[in-house]
């Protein structure tokens, strides 16, 4: 690997580790301040929102400057964002801040890694990226909680500046504070971020003209063999994992008793779970194997489903692994595919916000799907049953389409073989 990706994998670890501490100080800030429960699981939409809204604008912006800059100007917003909490700002209109600077931030960290490494390389970089990024879920979850914790905030709060009234009078505004230099940490090293001689597309003049660009980009990737396989593949796991979260939770309380705080343990099990696949992928698979993981996709949705046979813990914890480690398998080689596709048809930016809006669109409709099921009397197990279900069925439809098709594309997957091998004779 090159030196400038550890550089990108160091900014995208500290920022993604602050991104999810602040969570977790958002919610112990509406807590304290008394707000409904609705609102602290508005947290998560609120998040996703500018993902969906500027969707046709962030691909464009990160092709336009270097990717370095666009990650740095990104880390900036979120910590406006961090900053219009501490001021008095309604934290769900602040953490939709720190949303759309991971909007924009997203076509950027992923973009540069086909600007920097051949072909060959992406299955292995997207495999250390994802891991580090699940890595940075996990202890960023785990930091949240010690900052807004008695011991931690205690010693946070009692430091003062002389002279000068901060305001900071609660664990989850020093939390908050803390954080603040996470993400200026994470920009120091965006500063780092080698450039590429990659050429830049300038922003169009009319903003509104980028609506009609985004539609065809979006279009396009549909409607190419590869790109369509990749992409319903990446943006069903994301719908899944999006939505995971909530399910553990909803089986941990019906099928072991445990609390919020108990259940939300076993959600990093299957982040473990996840990243110990992405890494496997990472070393194990090739660009031109990706579309042979997609019977992964089935297993995730039917063991979704055999979760409502689990009642004991230690066999609910190898098992949640197994579950994130087929989606972290799953997941590596076919967004690797992804990217190189869509570099190739419109530029890895424009490509890379087509894939989010799809995804975080995913994470909507299958949220609420889930959230219907259990509206309409469902029980845990019930609506649990049904998710599986949905999901193994549609990755069986993406797979059916595959190999019905697999003789008209094969030209496509001997051009990727081309295309690695040179890499690797050139490397």
């Amino acid at each position: 690997m090159k030196r400038g990706f550890f550089t990108i994998m160091s900014a995208q670890f500290f920022s993604s580790l602050a991104d999810n501490a602040l969570f977790v100080a958002a919610v112990q800030l509406l807590r304290g301040g008394g707000a409904p429960t609705w609102q602290q699981a508005a947290l998560v939409p609120m998040f996703a929102l500018f993902y969906v809204v500027l969707a046709p604008f962030v691909g464009a912006f990160a092709d336009a400057l270097p990717k370095g800059r666009v990650m740095l100007l990104s880390n900036s917003i979120k910590v406006v964002g961090c900053l219009m909490m501490l001021f008095g700002t309604h934290p769900l209109m602040a953490y939709a801040v720190v949303g759309l600077g991971a909007a924009a931030y997203s076509p950027a960290k992923y973009g540069i890694l086909t600007e920097l490494l051949p072909a060959s390389q992406l299955v292995k970089a997207n495999g250390w990226i994802e891991g580090l990024t699940i890595s940075s879920i996990i202890l960023g979850v785990l930091l949240g909680g010690q900052l807004v914790g008695p011991k931690i905030s205690a010693h946070l709060l009692a430091f003062d500046l002389p002279l000068i009234d901060t305001g900071i009078n609660t664990p989850p505004e020093a939390a908050i504070c803390v954080l603040i230099f996470v993400y200026l940490l994470a920009a120091w090293f965006n500063t780092r971020i080698p450039l590429t001689d990659f050429p830049l597309r300038p922003m169009p003049r009319n903003f509104l003209g980028l609506l009609p660009d985004f539609w065809h980009c979006n279009v396009r990737l549909w409607r190419d063999r590869l790109g369509q396989i990749s992409l319903s593949t990446t943006t069903l796991f994301w719908g899944v994992s999006g939505n995971l979260r909530y399910i553990v939770l909803a089986w941990a309380a019906a099928a072991l008793g445990y609390s919020v705080t108990q259940a939300s343990a076993l959600v990093g099990v299957v982040a473990i779970g996840t990243a110990v696949g992405a890494v496997a992928a990472s070393l194990r698979m090739r660009l031109e194997h990706a579309t042979n993981v997609m019977p992964l996709g089935i297993g995730m949705g039917l063991l979704v489903i055999l979760l409502n046979f689990i009642d004991n813990v230690w066999v609910a914890a190898p098992f949640l692994v197994l579950l994130g480690g087929l989606g972290g398998f799953l997941v590596v080689p076919m967004n690797a595919l992804l990217q190189h596709r869509g570099h190739n048809l419109m530029g890895s930016g424009r490509s890379i916000a087509v894939q989010n809006f799809n995804e975080q669109a995913c994470i909507l409709g299958l949220g609420g799907f889930y959230s219907l099921s259990t509206g309409l009397g469902l029980s845990a197990f019930g609506a649990i049953t049904v998710f599986g279900v949905v999901v193994a069925g549609f990755m069986w439809v993406i797979k059916r389409w595959h190999e019905r098709n697999c003789i008209e594309h094969s030209a496509e997957v001997e051009y990727l073989l081309d295309i690695a091998r040179n890499d690797d004779m050139h490397s």
